[in-house]
C-alpha cells in the first residue's frame, strides 16, 4: 500500500556540486533582534509579568519526586485557568508546577491534583500515543517571537510525546523527537510528573546575557468533557496560538555541551517472492549499514548529514481505498532524516514532499534562524527517480520511474520583517540523465488581529526524456518533455471568538511541474469563499459547542471548460462523553470524459468516549456519485466505523473499516471494503510487540462497463513487529511481514511474499 517503486541497487556516490551551495546558508546572517507578534495582537491573551526562572547547580534524579533540596528554589506557577470547555474560567482542580534550570537543562516539576485519582486515565503507549489519557507538559518558545515552539508532554505512567508547533500553519508537527528524560507516578491525591530538558535539545539565540522565552504549561483532564488548564489566559478565536504565553527570563551562559550526535544504523533485511515453482529468495540476505551525523555548532544553528541511510518504513502506512479517483494518493513522511526540522520547508504550496526521494544513497540538511531569518536546505543523491506526473487536463495524476540516478535539492528562506508580516522564498531542483525539474518562487504572510493574508508565486522549468510508456505503448511516458509554467495561490481569513470567514484564488498553469512536491492537479483556476458561526455553551451545559459552516467554489481548466461547480456546508455538535456529532452535505456539478454530471450527497459523522479507554466513532454517507470506470452516475452509500480500545495497562486494538458500494443501472457497479486493524502490547515505556493486518476486497459487475474489468481484486498484508527504544533514536526493531493476493480467477488467497527485517541504531553524544 505504500507508492511502489521498482527495485534498484545503490550506485556509488557521484560528487554532487550543489552540495557547495549548502554553505552558503550559515549562522553569519544578521541577528537583529526577532520581532515579537504578540506586540501585534494585544488582545490574544492577557499575560502575567515576566517570571525569573532560577539557577542552581544541584543534581537532580528523574524519578517522578521533588524531594531535591533544589526545588524549594524553583519559580513555582498554578495553572490556574480552564481554557476548554470553559472559556478562562477558574480551574476545576489543583496544578501546580514548580520550573528552575541547571547550565545545562532545564527543569520542571508537576503536582496534578485530582478529587478521585481513580477516575485518572493513563495506558502504556509508544512514544507520542498518549493524546487521550490524561497528561500534562510544557510549551516553550525559545526565540519568544511567536513563530515555532516545542511541547513536551508526559502521561501518569511516564509515556512520553513531543511536537513543533508552528503558528502560520497551526501544524503540531509530532514527526520530531527530542532527546530528554521524565519520570511519573500516581498517588493518592492525582499525580506528579519530573521533566528534564537538556539545552542540547533546544534551539534558541545565542547570545552571552539573560534570554527571554515564551512558557505555557499545559494539563489535559478527559472525563465527560475534555478540560485543558493552562497557567494563561486565552482568548477564544484569537489567530495567534502562540501569543499566548507566560513570559520567562534566564537562561544565561547555559550550556549545550558539544551538541554533536552520531548514530550509526544496521539493517538486515530477506525477502522470499512466491511464483509458480514455490517460494524464492528476491534479493538474497541484504546488510546495509548506515551512518547519520548532527551537529549543531551554535544554538540555532543544526547540520544533519547521512551516508548509505535506512529509509526502510518500519512503521505500515494507513491502509486507503484506491477506488473510484483519478488523482494520486498522499502518504505521510515516517523517515527520521527528513522528518527532523520538517516544519522549515513548509509553504502554501506543497512544493516540498520528501518522500518523492524514494531510495537516496547520501544527503546534507542545513537549518537554522538568526535574528529574523529562518532557513532551511537539504540535498541528496537518489537512486531512484519518482515523479508524480498530473495530467494538464487537470483530471487526474499518477507516479512515473524513471531507470537512472538524480540529484536533489530543496531549501528555504524566510524574513520577520516585523511581528505581522513575513516573507520568504523557496527553491527545488532535481536532475538526472536528459531531465530535470526547477521551481523557484517567493511567498509572504501578513497577520495582524483577526486578519490573515498569505500568498505565493511559483515558477518551474522542466526537461524530460522522450521515452514511451511501458504501461501504455501507444503513449509517452511524458507527453510534454519541456513543460514550464506559474503557479499562483492567495488566501485571506478572518476570525474571532465566533465568526470565521475565508476567501482563497488558486491559479496552477498548465505546464507547472514540481516534481520534489504533491501539486497532483494542474491546468485550472479556483476560487473559494466560505465562513461560519460558533456558539459555546454555559459552563455546566451538556452541549459545550455548536458551530455551522459552509463554503462555495468553482474549478475552471486553463481553456475555460468548467470542471467543478460546489455548494458544502456541514454542522458540528460538540457534547458529552467527549463526543462530536457532524452533519455534512454536498452539492456540485462535475466535468468528466466530455460531459457534466450532477453530484450530491448526505453524510453523518459522530465519536465519543463510551468509557476509559475505549472510544470510537462512524461516518455514513448516502448519495448521487459519478463511476469514473463508466461515466455514469448512481446511488452511492459509504460506511466507515472505527474503534480504539485498551485493554490494561499496555494493551491496545485499534480497528477501522471502510466500505463503499455504488448502484446504477439495476445492478451493484462496484462493492468495496478495507480494513486496517492493529493489534499493539506495550510491554514497558520502551518495549513493544505489534501485530497489523491490511486487507481489502473489490467486486465490479463486467456486464456495467463497456471496457473490461476485474470481477473480483483481493490484498492482504500482515506484519508482526518488535520494537525496543531506549530513546527515539537509540533502538531496535525485529519484523515479519506477509503478503497475498488473489484475482478474478482464484477462489482463494495466495501467498506473494513474505520478509524478515531487522533495524539497529544507537545515537552516541560524545
Amino acid at each position: 500500500m505504500n507508492t511502489p517503486h521498482p527495485p534498484r541497487m545503490r550506485q556509488p556516490w557521484r560528487p554532487v556540486a550543489l552540495l557547495a551551495s549548502a554553505l552558503v546558508l550559515s549562522p553569519f546572517a544578521s541577528a537583529q533582534e526577532a520581532p515579537s507578534a504578540a506586540a501585534a495582537n494585544p488582545t490574544t491573551t492577557t499575560s502575567p509579568a515576566t517570571t525569573a526562572i532560577p539557577r542552581v547547580t544541584a543534581e537532580f534524579a528523574i524519578d517522578g519526586r521533588d524531594d531535591e533540596a533544589a526545588w524549594s528554589q524553583a519559580a513555582e506557577i498554578a495553572l490556574a485557568y480552564e481554557l476548554q470547555p470553559g472559556d478562562n474560567l477558574p480551574a476545576k482542580v489543583a496544578t501546580t508546577a514548580r520550573v528552575l534550570h541547571t547550565d545545562d537543562a532545564l527543569l520542571l516539576f508537576f503536582r496534578a491534583e485530582d478529587p478521585d485519582p481513580s477516575q485518572i486515565r493513563a495506558f502504556l503507549r509508544d512514544r507520542d500515543a498518549l493524546y487521550s489519557d490524561d497528561f500534562l507538559g510544557v510549551l516553550l518558545d525559545t526565540f519568544d517571537d511567536q513563530r515555532r515552539a516545542y511541547e513536551f508532554f508526559v502521561n501518569p505512567l511516564g509515556v512520553q510525546a513531543d511536537m513543533i508547533k508552528e503558528e502560520a500553519t497551526g501544524n503540531e508537527d509530532d514527526s520530531w523527537d527530542g532527546l530528554w528524560t521524565s519520570a511519573a507516578h500516581i498517588t493518592d491525591r492525582g499525580y506528579e510528573v519530573e521533566m528534564r530538558i537538556p539545552f542540547a535539545t533546544l534551539r534558541f539565540a545565542d547570545t552571552d546575557g539573560l534570554r527571554r522565552w515564551g512558557l505555557r504549561l499545559m494539563r489535559v483532564r478527559p472525563r465527560e468533557h475534555r478540560y485543558l488548564y493552562a497557567d494563561v489566559r486565552m482568548e477564544r478565536g484569537a489567530r495567534c496560538d502562540l501569543c499566548a504565553t507566560r513570559k520567562v527570563e534566564g537562561f544565561a551562559g547555559v550550556k549545550q555541551g558539544r551538541n554533536l550526535e552520531i548514530t550509526p544504523t544496521l539493517t538486515v533485511h530477506h525477502a522470499q517472492t512466491r511464483s509458480a515453482g514455490g517460494w524464492r529468495s528476491a534479493d538474497g540476505t541484504q546488510i546495509e549499514p548506515g551512518l547519520d551525523v548532527a551537529w549543531a555548532p551554535t544554538p540555532n544553528l543544526t547540520l544533519n548529514g547521512t551516508l548509505n541511510p535506512d529509509f526502510s518504513q518500519v512503521e505500515s502506512d494507513e491502509a486507503q481505498l484506491d477506488l473510484n479517483t483519478s488523482f494520486a494518493l498522499f502518504f505521510p513522511e515516517k523517515r527520521p532524516f527528513f522528518l527532523e526540522g520538517a516544519d522549515y520547508f513548509n509553504t502554501p504550496l506543497n512544493v516540498i514532499y520528501t518522500r518523492q526521494l524514494a531510495d537516496p544513497d547520501i544527503g546534507l540538511r542545513v537549518t537554522g534562524r538568526s535574528g529574523r531569518q529562518a532557513y532551511g536546505l537539504v540535498v541528496a543523491r537518489d537512486a531512484t527517480t519518482q515523479i508524480l506526473s498530473p495530467d494538464p487536463n487537470a483530471l487526474g495524476s499518477g507516479f512515473r520511474f524513471l531507470d537512472q540516478d538524480a540529484d536533489a535539492l530543496f531549501g528555504r528562506y524566510r524574513w520577520d520583517l516585523d511581528a505581522s508580516t513575513s516573507l520568504g522564498a523557496v527553491l527545488t531542483h532535481r536532475s538526472g540523465d536528459d531531465y530535470r525539474n526547477t521551481v523557484a518562487g517567493l511567498d509572504g504572510r501578513w497577520q495582524r488581529g483577526p486578519h490573515t493574508v498569505t500568498a505565493q508565486w511559483l515558477r518551474s522549468d522542466s526537461r524530460y526524456p522522450d521515452l514511451p510508456d511501458p504501461q501504455r505503448p501507444n503513449r509517452r511516458l511524458f507527453p510534454d518533455t519541456a513543460p514550464a509554467g506559474d503557479a499562483l495561490t492567495a488566501r485571506y481569513s478572518y476570525g474571532n471568538r465566533h465568526w470565521n470567514f475565508n476567501t482563497s484564488y488558486n491559479r496552477i498553469d498548465p505546464g507547472f511541474r514540481a516534481d520534489l512536491g504533491f501539486i497532483n492537479q494542474i491546468g485550472y483556476e479556483k476560487p473559494v469563499i466560505g465562513g461560519g458561526y460558533t456558539w459555546y455553551g454555559k459552563e455546566g451545559a451538556k452541549i459545550n459547542r455548536i458551530r455551522v459552516y459552509g463554503d462555495w467554489d468553482i474549478t475552471r481548466r486553463h481553456d475555460g471548460q468548467l470542471l467543478e461547480r460546489e455548494l458544502e456546508g456541514n454542522v458540528t455538535i460538540a457534547g458529552p462523553r467527549q463526543s462530536e456529532v457532524s452533519l455534512s452535505g454536498l452539492t456540485r456539478v462535475r466535468f468528466w470524459n466530455g460531459a457534466l454530471f450532477d453530484e450530491r450527497w448526505l453524510g453523518l459523522y459522530g465519536e465519543m468516549t463510551v468509557r476509559a479507554g475505549l472510544r470510537g466513532g462512524l461516518f455514513l454517507r448516502r448519495g448521487q456519485q459519478l463511476d469514473l470506470g463508466a461515466s455514469r452516475t448512481g446511488t452511492v452509500e459509504e460506511w466507515e466505523p472505527w474503534l480504539t480500545l485498551d485493554i490494561g495497562r499496555g494493551v491496545n486494538v485499534n480497528l477501522s473499516y471502510s466500505g463503499q458500494r455504488l448502484q446504477r443501472d439495476g445492478g451493484t457497479a462496484f462493492d468495496a471494503a478495507l480494513l486496517d486493524a492493529r493489534l499493539s502490547w506495550q510491554l514497558d515505556p520502551h518495549q513493544r510487540l505489534r501485530l497489523s493486518v491490511q486487507a481489502s476486497e473489490v467486486e465490479r459487475d463486467p456486464r456495467l462497463y463497456a471496457r473490461p474489468v476485474e470481477r473480483r481484486s483481493r490484498d492482504v498484508a500482515a506484519q508482526l513487529l518488535y520494537a525496543y527504544k531506549l530513546n527515539p533514536r537509540s533502538a531496535l526493531y525485529l519484523g515479519y511481514s506477509h503478503a497475498g493476493y488473489a484475482d478474478d480467477l482464484q477462489a482463494s488467497l495466495t501467498d506473494s511474499g513474505r520478509s524478515l527485517f531487522m533495524k539497529l541504531s544507537y545515537a552516541w553524544q560524545p
